[in-house]
């Protein structure tokens, strides 16, 4: 074979599962830059779905001390195996090479996985280098990714309660402010900062009292969905930052038997492992569910 082909091949062990990192490479890559923002800028879907064979990506990157952009295919995924293959076929990297494509395996190791990562390429002429800063540029991805996937997690519960789906739903959209009034212990008050209640993107305060302290929390609202009883909260400022890179709670309110059964999702990052996971967030969310039940249905 002529020398202007090779292959590059690495390795990175991580901590998350095999499934969750080919998870995000092969269905969410447009979240990489969300956790390796030094490296990837933005990827975007041109033809296509999200972890199909076949589909087109649009790549703005970082490497080498210079912004890049690659428009890749995606060759093949298996989901079984965990791997996927990207073939280049435009950008900054066909100045260099004729064909180059990029391979993730990623297999069980210990308690956790190992990324292989193949190069395989067509140099134009000899004078042009072998890939190793693109095979590093793929190693920091892999670790920045394992560190958010090991760091992220979700708490779910669910309470069943006496009162309806719309009337549950009405108060924590439109009347959060009354939560004081009925969850008292744990809800000392919350104003409207921006917008109107009930609306996306506005933007709440909360006072409220966990784990034996005043606490305070600035959240905006990412979607409500009316029809299916369900409303997301995003928080971005307040005493959850201090552990918390990133806080969502979501909660769904569905018919159960006379009454519904209201499910709430808490999905987050953690700063790092030390924090503990929400735990007792969920238990007191809990608590405030149940209050307001018992408002809006008590006991005859």
């Amino acid at each position: 074979m002529s020398s202007l082909y090779g292959k590059l091949e690495t390795d990175v062990e991580i901590k998350a599962t095999p499934k969750q990192f080919h998870e995000v490479f092969s269905s969410r890559p447009h979240h990489l830059s969300n956790v390796s923002a030094d490296n990837i800028k933005g990827v975007e879907l041109h033809e296509g779905e999200w972890g199909m064979p076949g589909s087109v990506l649009f790549w703005n990157y970082y490497h080498d001390g210079e912004h890049k952009v690659a428009k890749t295919k995606i060759e093949a995924v298996d989901e079984e195996i965990n791997s996927i293959t990207f073939s280049i076929l435009e950008g900054d990297l066909l100045k260099e090479y004729k064909t180059f494509t990029s391979t993730l395996v990623i297999t069980p190791k210990g308690t956790g996985s190992n990324v292989h990562w193949i190069l395989e390429y067509e140099k134009i002429n000899e004078q042009v280098a072998h890939p190793e800063t693109l095979a590093e540029f793929a190693k920091e991805i892999s670790k920045d990714l394992d560190s958010h996937l090991t760091l992220s997690g979700k708490v779910e519960l669910d309470v069943e309660i006496k009162a309806t789906p719309a009337e549950f739903h009405e108060v924590f959209t439109n009347r959060p402010h009354h939560l004081s009034n009925v969850s008292g212990g744990n809800i000392q008050g919350v104003q409207l900062h921006e917008g109107e209640w009930g609306k996306v993107g506005s933007v709440i305060f909360l006072n409220y009292f966990h784990d034996g302290e005043p606490r305070v929390a600035k959240e905006v609202i990412e979607a409500v969905d009316v029809e299916n009883n369900s409303i997301t909260y995003r928080v971005i400022e307040g005493d959850l930052m201090k552990e918390y890179k990133n806080f969502l709670l979501t909660i769904q309110v569905t018919p159960k038997g006379t009454g519904s059964n209201v499910h709430w999702i808490l999905e987050y990052e953690k700063i790092s492992e030390e924090v503990a996971h929400p735990e007792t967030l969920a238990q007191f969310v809990r608590e405030v569910s149940e209050d307001l039940d018992k408002h809006l249905a008590p006991e005859e």
